[in-house]
């Protein structure tokens, strides 16, 4: 008898760090905990926990699905490399899903899927809006909006959607960023290097 193939999903593409094992149509374990700060510290001890939970370990993995945003520009770097990393030690595939694609899993009807952004902005993406975007969220029709499921649900629709393009060869994930970092210029000049 042969297994449905054990997708091991994680997100921290906002103030969450999630994560969700799927064997065939059923979550085996899955955590989901609110954080702001402090995603890199706590993602693999997490995986740890729900790898446990299901009495599996990271050999037992046949892919990795990781949320590649957007959302927090250092939470999604964090998830991305974490998945990449894993991915090749193990020599297994890594899918990345967008949060748009975590929102919009089960729809049917034209719809805008909008992850909320910093300054009453939005990223989205659907009816209207071909390739992902940032506008002003007032100027989003409420009829179409989907807004961005809860962090737990994202997670497992991240890993049903893992599922299903694991064994298409995927790309390696990258993070989706829409907008460059809202990082401020360092204030000291950089190093002098010498030669020697």
């Amino acid at each position: 008898m042969t297994l449905s193939p054990l997708i091991l999903a994680f997100d921290t593409s906002g103030p969450h760090v999630s994560a969700a094992l799927l064997r065939g149509d059923t979550i085996e374990a899955a955590i989901s905990e609110d954080m702001k700060r402090g995603q890199a510290e706590r993602l693999m001890p997490l995986l740890q926990e729900v790898l446990a939970e299901a009495n599996a370990t990271f050999a037992d993995l046949d892919a990795i699905g990781v949320g590649v945003g957007p959302g927090n520009f250092t939470g999604i770097r964090i998830s991305v490399s974490a998945a990449r990393g894993i991915a090749l030690g193990l020599a297994i595939p890594a899918v990345g899903v967008s949060a748009f694609a975590a929102t919009s899993l089960d729809e049917t009807a034209p719809h805008i899927a909008m992850v909320p952004a910093p300054r009453d902005q939005a990223y989205v993406l659907g009816d209207g809006y071909p390739t992902p975007k940032l506008v002003p969220a007032a100027d989003l029709d409420a009829d179409l909006i989907r807004p961005l499921v809860d962090p737990a649900t994202q997670v497992r629709n991240i890993a049903r959607i893992a599922a299903m393009q694991f064994d298409q060869n995927p790309p390696r994930p990258a993070p989706l960023y829409i907008k460059p970092a809202d990082a401020a210029p360092p204030r000291d000049p950089a190093p002098v290097i010498l030669d020697g």
